[in-house]
């Protein structure tokens, strides 16, 4: 695993086959902001997915997955903000506000299954008023598979589970909220 230290925020490389796997977002300073928070559970953000750019994946990558992660939520387990997977290979990014349904903006043939908000699509961070500031993991997996074969009513675990299963590699960037 290589870490990176950038403008204060934490890059993550985990590397299974490609040692210069990055994910960068334009729109991710170290902290989220506003836009970047759920609306909803007592937070009120705009719950708007940050744009997130990848480079120099696996030659043998066949589709990405991304996910977004909070290790810090009170639930024993963490709690999953975001799924999307069955992304072409040939897409190396992901537009702002691509986690919203409603909207033409996640890849064509990709899949949001549900958070553990109950919901498909991005759910921005909420953490609970006086917790520290919480992580906000964001992870691309590059895959050896085109399609996982799940659905859009998979939970995270069965997904996570499919993730790890097919991962030729994978890259993070860790970002902070706290309210």
């Amino acid at each position: 695993m290589k870490l990176i230290f950038t403008l204060g925020l934490l890059i993550l490389s985990s590397t299974l086959q490609a040692q210069n796997f990055t994910l960068t977002s334009p729109d991710i300073k170290g902290q989220l902001t506003k836009k970047e928070v759920f609306n909803g559970f007592g937070c009120q953000g705009q719950n708007i997915s940050p744009t997130l750019v990848w480079k120099e994946a696996p030659t043998a990558t066949k589709s990405f997955a991304i996910t977004v992660y909070d290790p810090d939520a009170p639930t024993g387990s963490g709690w999953w903000h975001w799924l999307i997977f069955d992304i072409n290979k040939k897409i190396t990014r992901l537009n702002t506000d691509a986690g919203h349904l409603a909207l033409p903006s996640s890849p064509k043939g990709s899949i949001q299954s549900i958070t553990d908000f109950g919901l498909q699509g991005f759910g921005g961070a909420c953490p609970p008023k006086g917790n520290k500031p919480h992580r906000y993991i964001f992870t691309v997996y590059a895959l050896k598979e085109a399609k996982l074969g799940l659905t859009a009513d998979a939970n995270p675990a069965k997904v996570g589970f499919y993730l790890e299963k097919n991962a030729l590699a994978k890259a993070s960037l860790i970002a902070y909220y706290g309210r």
